[in-house]
Order: C-alpha cells, then sequence, then structure tokens
C-alpha cells in the first residue's frame, strides 16, 4: 500500500508538471451565457458579436455582361444559398484584442488611427480565420459575401449606381462616371459610421477590403448551391473595397485577392455562421 500511494504520488507531480509547462486551453459557458477562454487559470470573456439572419434565396453572382466597368472575373451565373448569419459590422480592433489577449498573439498596428471601434486591419487571411475558429463562426464565402451586399439590389451599389463618401468610406476624389466628388478621409473610420444595406449590414462598400473563405478562381458557368469555391489554390478572396479604393473597386460584384499570409492596412473582415 506504501509503495502504491507514493508511485500516485509520483504520478500526480508529473502531472501538475506537465500541466504548469504545457498550459491547457478551454471553453467554457458561464451563468450569464457568455463564453470565456480559460488560459493558466485567468478567464478572458469572448466578444460580442451582433448578427444579421440573411434569408435563403438565389440571385445573379457577378456582374451583367453589358454592365459599364465590369471585370472579366465578374461572370454572371445563377447562385441559390440557404439562410445564414452576417455580422452586422467589421470586425473591430477591440474584439480582435482580445482574441490577441486571450491567445497570446501579437496585436496588430493600427496605424496611429485608433483601436476601439474602428474596424480591425493589418490582419492575414490566417489571422482572420484563426479569429472565426476562435469565436465558432467561420469566414463567409464569396457568395454569402456578394448576396448579403446586394441584399436584393442589382446595380453597381446596394446605394444604386452612385456610392458617394456621405454613404461610405472611400476615396471620393475618383467616383463613378456622373457621379459627384466626395471626400478622401485618408484612414479607416469607426463601423457603424454610415447607414445600412437593406437587410441592416454596415459598411459592405469601403472602409477596408474583407477576407473571404474562398481560395480564388475564375466562376462556373452553369448554376451552384451554396458554392464554397475550389478545394485550393494559390490565394484568397477579398471583397468590399476600402478606404483608398476608387469607386469601381467598391462594387457588389467587384472582386479580387491576396496570398493568405497578406496584411495590409485596409483589409480586415467580418463573420459568418450557418443558422
Amino acid at each position: 500500500m506504501k509503495n502504491y500511494i507514493i508511485t500516485l504520488g509520483v504520478v500526480f507531480l508529473s502531472f501538475h508538471t506537465y500541466l504548469h509547462n504545457n498550459p491547457t486551453f478551454v471553453s467554457e459557458t458561464t451563468s450569464h451565457g457568455k463564453c470565456k477562454d480559460i488560459i493558466q487559470g485567468k478567464a478572458y470573456s469572448k466578444p460580442t458579436i451582433a448578427w444579421i439572419s440573411i434569408p435563403a434565396g438565389t440571385f445573379t453572382m457577378g456582374s451583367p455582361l453589358d454592365q459599364e466597368f465590369r471585370k472579366s472575373n465578374e461572370k454572371p451565373h445563377e447562385v441559390t444559398l440557404s439562410a445564414f448569419k452576417m455580422s452586422k459590422y467589421e470586425v473591430t480592433f477591440e474584439q480582435y484584442d482580445m482574441f490577441c489577449e486571450a491567445t497570446n498573439r501579437e496585436k496588430p498596428d493600427d496605424e496611429g488611427w485608433g483601436r476601439g471601434n474602428r474596424p480591425v486591419i493589418n490582419v492575414s487571411w490566417e489571422d482572420a480565420n484563426a479569429f472565426a475558429v476562435w469565436m465558432g463562426c467561420r469566414l463567409p464565402t464569396e457568395a454569402e459575401w456578394e448576396y448579403a451586399c446586394k441584399a436584393g439590389s442589382t446595380t453597381f451599389f446596394n446605394t444604386g449606381t452612385c456610392l458617394s463618401t456621405s454613404q461610405a468610406n472611400f476615396n471620393g476624389n475618383t467616383p463613378m462616371r456622373e457621379c459627384c466628388l466626395g471626400v478622401d478621409r485618408g484612414q479607416t473610420l469607426p463601423v457603424g459610421s454610415f447607414l445600412p444595406n437593406a437587410w441592416g449590414l454596415h459598411d459592405m462598400h469601403g472602409n477596408v477590403l474583407e477576407w473571404c473563405s474562398d481560395w480564388y478562381r475564375a466562376y462556373p458557368t452553369y448554376p451552384q448551391t451554396n458554392p464554397k469555391g475550389p478545394a485550393s489554390g494559390a490565394h484568397r478572396v477579398y471583397r468590399g473595397g476600402a478606404w483608398y479604393c476608387n469607386a469601381r473597386q467598391c462594387r457588389s460584384a467587384y472582386r479580387n485577392s491576396f496570398g493568405a499570409w497578406y496584411r495590409l492596412d485596409g483589409i480586415g473582415f467580418r463573420l459568418a455562421s450557418t443558422l
């Protein structure tokens, strides 16, 4: 019996030493329903996300073949989507900084513009995806993003044929043809600074580019249901335009891509979740 007790003591000390050198990462739900991470005994609250429910539907993804300023990679095709949720705002510095503190990551640079309620910038696709996983969510697919941005519209923007700097944060010195000049603010603005689109989403045009989950590729010619993009690729899709972009680059159908490692002072993201 004495040897048995001694053996248990050795095992306990070994296990205690292992936990000390290898901190665990545990998720729990508190009595008030907020999720917390516990790392080395310290609790970190996860940020609250304001969600908008996006209805199921079918739309034409891409831009009409006769639409002025369209790009060749915007081939129109029919897409049907199930209902999902999308975050009302772009993820903010305040929200992302909580993630960094909880996971011991380096906080991204705010370029001196301020943190708090401004959209997080200088985050790679890999950073954005890690945050989404930590939150139990995901990045939106490219199809979900465009569907949510358009919110039933078929024009250049969900605001119509013109986009003004009283409606979005972009380089107002380069508006669409026959549209009014605006201002060039030269930096991001706090999320929600402008009115939302018809479905209640803010900043789908301008402010920061937004990472999507898809690898970039040419569109198919046939109808699709809940497309997720190719299984692999060289670059990840981004959407939406940024504070420095011209109006054409803020169009609902405009698409482009960066390497998943790329960071920029004009790129951030928002979240999506399956209902």
